[in-house]
């Protein structure tokens, strides 16, 4: 799933190609990716593109005077860019698929490239596409007038890539909360742009289990909490700057400290990092810098909240 930092890399790419640009065609490929039926994306042909921006893990389009189009990328959704050839006519761009871009050679994968669901052509002849890799449709597009209409925009918690994300911004998410951490840390109510990914290195990085709940910890773990999410936020959104929008599956995978990385050791401690689901989701921890030692299948119920 497209997490701050890598959707935060493609608003700005896509604010440097296409500012200043006019729409000329809009393909919808896939209707139920449309969520405002009765203002089509359609209706923005003829418009200029004003400024492209970012919502959590949302992307806003501005268009004309003021009109907007957000895209939910969802669970599978990215986009890929075509150049127009010689002629003119659409190019043939590079995929850029969030799902599986940067996993193995592109020569060596058997996998087609996601489908298109919308894809917009501008007044240069260049086409961008949204596709989606997921066995059911995730993509979501609206056409609105004020971005905070649709109810994804609406409800976003603050957002830790923002340089006023404060101390008590995240203490008004945690203190008292009954809640495991990841959880927390996942729920786009209570903060904005921080998936399954970056969950696991944020916990890792302030030292705390993915199972403790929020409202058990100590006014330390808290500041280090706040320092390892305002710290591996930011960081990464400075990293996939510049990162062309083909390659930043392949960088944000590399850039993983334990996320992805269950049987290697712990760049900090060397213990063996783990593997943990529950709920819907899975974890990727350190035993020895998060859990006291503890092995979380092992634990139960105890829910061991922290190394100490």
């Amino acid at each position: 799933m497209p997490e701050s930092p890598e959707v935060q890399a493609l608003a700005d790419e896509l604010g440097a190609r296409l500012r200043g640009r006019a729409i000329t065609e809009v393909d919808v490929v896939e209707f139920r990716t449309i969520k405002t039926r009765a203002r089509p994306p359609s209706g923005l042909v003829g418009e200029h593109v004003t400024d492209v921006a970012r919502h959590g893990k949302l992307l806003d389009l501005a268009v004309g005077a003021s009109q907007h189009l957000v895209v939910s990328l969802g669970r599978h959704g990215w986009a890929r860019w075509r150049e127009a050839d010689a002629d003119g006519g659409p190019g043939v761009g590079a995929a850029v698929d969030q799902a599986t871009a940067g996993t193995v050679p592109a020569e060596a994968s058997a996998e087609p490239p996601p489908p298109t669901l919308v894809a917009m052509a501008f007044d240069d002849g260049n086409t961008l596409e949204f596709t989606d890799a997921g066995s059911w449709v995730s993509l979501g597009c609206w056409v609105v007038d004020d971005p905070v209409e649709v109810p994804a925009v609406a409800k976003l918690g603050p957002d830790p890539g923002d340089p006023g994300f404060s101390r008590e911004d995240l203490d008004r998410v945690v203190v008292g909360r009954r809640k495991q951490l990841k959880a927390v840390l996942q729920d786009q109510e209570s903060l904005a742009g921080i998936g399954n990914a970056y969950s696991d290195e944020i916990l890792h990085e302030a030292r705390l289990s993915p199972v403790v709940h929020a409202s058990a910890l100590t006014e330390a773990e808290r500041e280090r909490l706040f320092e390892a999410t305002v710290g591996v936020i930011s960081s990464a959104i400075e990293a996939r700057h510049g990162v062309p929008i083909d390659r930043l599956k392949e960088v944000k995978v590399a850039a993983m400290r334990v996320h992805g990385r269950a049987g290697e050791p712990c760049p900090r401690c060397g213990d063996t990092i783990r593997d943990f689901a529950f709920g819907s989701t899975t974890a990727q921890y350190s035993p020895t810098c998060q859990t006291g030692g503890v092995l979380l299948s092992e634990a139960s119920d105890r829910s061991p909240s922290r190394a100490e």
